[in-house]
């Protein structure tokens, strides 16, 4: 188990940690989730010695690892940059940490091969650097950091620089071989969408501390407050509550309100409205949106709220 205790963070007089505690079991993924300059990358640093935190602890596996440099803190990091080598061809960066542990050359590059094949990199193993697509280089960095059995798996941003498609693709590859590894392992990232498709749990900075942790399911189901509920993704938000898209009712019986905006998706459309208290955004499919007259702007829209389904906190 991984075990932050009251870690604490400061520079030049603003708080980037402010007492944060969380334990991430062994085998269980958990994201940290946050805007860009909440401390999420300065905690990374701390669990890997790169940073002293001016309080608090870090415990690794039962022990205390807070003044062990990072070379004996047995981990693994994998950063949005990749962080390889452009001088070294595909293995050799993989093999580079075993070699530096004092493990033979050969018997390192055969290790190294064998990593990237379980990536889906057989035979690239000669293949310089710039030779790679970002993918490619992804998964290099990958079998660098799993190569070497850590016991604990840090990922900064590891996704945040390549394209829509490769990107759930390598979400689904790291999500089989994280399941498969009985290690912690802590992803910080800004995308809710790789947070909740990758981690077991999710918590959440701001300002940092943690302000909820839980499944992401728990999360989309009950946010902590208005905040929490923006950042994550819902639309209609209110000072004391949300409105979940199963909470509108279309059609008979509902009031009608105007039409702010209409905007065409591929699988529907996007509706502003006049609501109560201000403007509601609806995402109306295609069977929604054939069971009506097509919203126009300008227009009335029948729409309702089930006030029994909104979320409060």
């Amino acid at each position: 188990m991984l075990e932050l205790r009251d870690l604490a963070l400061a520079f030049a007089g603003r708080r980037v940690l402010d007492g944060l505690s969380l334990q991430v079991a062994a085998g269980e993924t958990v994201a940290l989730l946050g805007p860009s300059g909440e401390g999420k990358s300065s905690l990374l640093a701390v669990i890997a010695g790169l940073l002293r935190p001016q309080h608090g602890q870090v415990w690794l596996g039962g022990r205390d690892i807070s003044r062990l440099p990072p070379e004996r803190r047995q981990l693994a990091m994998m950063f949005q940059d990749h962080a390889l080598f452009p001088h070294l061809d595909a293995a050799a960066n993989v093999a580079f940490g075993l070699q530096e542990r004092g493990v033979p050359r050969a018997a390192a590059r055969l290790r190294a091969e064998a990593a990237l094949a379980a990536v889906g990199l057989a035979g690239r193993g000669a293949a310089a650097c710039h030779e790679l697509s970002g993918g490619q280089q992804q998964r290099v960095a990958l079998a660098r950091a799993l190569i070497g059995e850590p016991a604990l798996f840090l990922l900064d941003e590891p996704f945040s620089s390549l394209d829509t498609h490769l990107k759930q693709q390598l979400i689904d590859d790291l999500r089989q071989r994280l399941s498969a590894m009985a290690v912690p392992t802590l992803l910080v990232t800004h995308d809710r969408h790789e947070a909740f498709a990758l981690a077991d749990r999710v918590a959440i900075l701001q300002h940092g501390r943690l302000i909820q942790v839980g499944t992401p399911g728990e999360v989309l189901a009950r946010p902590a407050s208005a905040w929490v509920a923006r950042f994550v993704g819902f639309d209609n938000v209110a000072a004391d509550h949300a409105i979940p898209p199963a909470a509108f009712l279309l059609g008979d019986g509902q009031p009608l309100r105007t039409v702010k905006l209409v905007e065409p998706r591929v699988e529907g459309c996007r509706v502003v409205v006049a609501g109560d208290g201000g403007d509601w955004v609806l995402s109306l499919s295609a069977r929604e949106l054939a069971a009506q007259p097509y919203p126009q702007r300008g227009g009335r829209l029948a729409v309702g709220v089930d006030r029994a389904a909104l979320l409060r906190w």
